[in-house]
């Protein structure tokens, strides 16, 4: 290494306290050596000391800081606050402190613009996906590619299924699964990863544990968001694992932190102790979700069967409306029928009427013209006129009376009603229709008496 690089190394850890030089180197060069860049970068996301800064020149004159002593076992249950990047899903590290409201900003859109699938997608993946993936998940799926590409030998069943997704979505998917999150940064260039990974995170029984009881995410500290949690979990050895689980207000509970190389029965009896401690909490958080889905279930039940007895009584309201209109319009047509049967009657009463009084009219009109009865004489006839109901009626004529004033004589009583009739003898039968109406009574062989029928045609 040049001695350039070796005095902004030397700088670096003296600045930020840092013991292990391959983290340090890691980190510089992921900012291009850019000196103040990378310490601007660490130190916006560090935690305020409990004393100012010292100045630059002692602390690089300054001798490094002892290693603190090994915290005693148990959860740490440390709190620490996410950085915006993290939460936002923002594109670019940010330097300094004037950057910061830039990055917020820039955190901002660069969420809003993935969420709305405007986001640049990663190089090589535009033929790939129809949705762009946000840069962090596009991260996540790059460091799982390359995973599987460098650690690939194993079964599908030996290796941590870590999950494509930022470090936010995973955190999220871990809460919805009553999970904790297995949290794992790589650095590619520290030579006991390697080792680390192919001897204890690809061995069966702690791949088989991570993927059973945690969500699993892993990211590359050279790139931007595992950079980030490196800083924000302050990992100071490689390799680093983390167990965290979610809090409130961009924060998460930092539960273990697993720095350096470990055997597989380390890595798992630290798994399983971490898992048994916090057993309660996941039970207690599940059955409370339960609770609420149950609840929840419960009201919309609730609501469904409060809709459909809604329904119902409407159906029934409507029903009954239809019932009644049914009945009116019932009414409605018995009412007109009344109404035409009463307007048929009263025209037929007055048909009836009007036809009677032409009737009476008639005979009237037949009885005057009959004139008056004469005496019996040696030129006057006698006839009886028999009727369909058994009723007799006499009277005189002239003999020189022609047979229609006999059908006069007939129409002017009110023996018979019917106007279509012909008079008839019997012995010998002869029928007097309208071809012998202008015959006179002795032409007619009626003289001097004759007994006639009525016979009414159907």
């Amino acid at each position: 290494m040049a001695d350039g690089f070796e005095d902004k190394l030397a700088y670096f850890q003296a600045i930020t306290g840092l013991d292990d030089p391959d983290l340090c180197t890691e980190i510089l060069s992921a900012h291009n050596w850019d000196l103040e860049l990378a310490i601007s970068s660490f130190t916006s996301h560090a935690p305020p000391s409990s004393s100012d800064p010292p100045a630059v020149a002692a602390a690089a004159a300054a001798p490094a800081p002892t290693p603190a002593p090994a915290p005693p076992p148990g959860l740490a249950w440390k709190i620490v606050t996410l950085p915006f990047y993290v939460v936002s899903g923002g594109v670019h590290l940010v330097t300094g402190a004037v950057g910061l409201g830039f990055w917020i900003a820039g955190g901002v859109m660069s969420r809003t613009l993935g969420l709305l699938g405007l986001a640049a997608a990663p190089r090589g993946q535009e033929g790939d996906r129809l949705i762009p993936l946000s840069a962090s998940a596009a991260e996540a799926a790059d460091f799982v590619a390359a995973f599987e590409r460098d650690y690939g030998g194993a079964a599908a069943d030996s290796k941590p299924h870590f999950v494509p997704e930022g470090f936010m979505d995973a955190l999220q998917r871990s809460q919805r699964e009553y999970k904790l999150m297995f949290v794992y940064l790589h650095s590619s260039e520290h030579p006991d990863v390697p080792a680390f990974c192919e001897g204890c995170l690809c061995s069966p029984v702690v791949a088989a544990f991570v993927n059973e009881n945690f969500v699993a995410w892993g990211g590359s500290i050279r790139r931007e968001e595992g950079f980030k949690m490196s800083n924000s979990l302050k990992a100071s050895r490689f390799p680093f694992c983390a167990i965290v689980m979610p809090s409130t207000n961009q924060r998460i509970v930092l539960l273990q932190q697993i720095e350096g190389p470990k055997s597989p029965e380390e890595m798992l009896t630290i798994l399983q102790r971490v898992i048994e401690e916090c057993a309660p909490s996941l039970v207690a958080a599940r059955l409370d979700a339960e609770e609420r889905r149950n609840n929840q279930q419960l009201r919309e039940e609730q609501d469904a069967a409060y809709r459909a007895a809604l329904e119902a009584d409407q159906a029934r309201e409507r029903q009954t409306i239809e019932e009644e209109e049914r009945l009116k319009r019932e009414a409605e047509e018995a009412e007109r029928k009344r109404k035409e049967e009463e307007e048929a009657l009263e025209r037929a009463a007055r048909e009836a009427a009007d036809k009677e009084a032409a009737l009476a009219r008639r005979r009237q009109e037949k009885a005057m013209s009959l004139g008056v009865e004469p005496d019996k004489g040696p030129d006057v006839t006698q006839v009886l006129v028999r009727f369909p109901t058994g009723e007799r009626k006499e009277r005189r004529f002239n003999s020189s009376a022609t047979i229609s004033a006999l059908y006069d004589y007939v129409d002017s009583l009110e023996c018979l009603k019917a106007e279509n009739y012909t008079l008839v003898s019997n012995f010998p039968r002869v029928s007097y229709g309208p071809e012998k109406h202008s015959l006179t009574l002795k032409e007619a062989g009626l003289h001097p008496q004759a007994s006639l029928f009525v016979e009414i045609h159907s």
